[in-house]
């Protein structure tokens, strides 16, 4: 499992509730968009330990992102 992986352990534990991109990007001090969705964003999703709230949507202006069960076993329980 990607849990494993420094970027995505900082993404679990800066993820409370719902949040869009630039505020999870905000949170972890991050200013290039590109290397977050390819360090932090993709290898989480992938993992299923976040999930999209519009999964058939993924580009929309509205996406945010939340923690999954196997997420916040991951992260510690929380």
């Amino acid at each position: 499992m990607n849990s494993g992986n420094p970027q995505v352990k900082r993404l679990l534990a800066a993820l409370h509730g719902s949040m869009d991109r630039a505020a999870l990007q905000a949170g972890l001090g991050l200013t290039d968009r590109k290397s977050f969705r390819q360090r932090y964003l993709q290898p989480a999703l992938a993992a299923g330990l976040i999930a999209m709230t519009i999964p058939d949507k993924p580009n929309s202006r509205l996406q945010q992102y939340q923690l999954t069960a196997r997420g916040r076993r991951a992260r510690g329980g929380s």
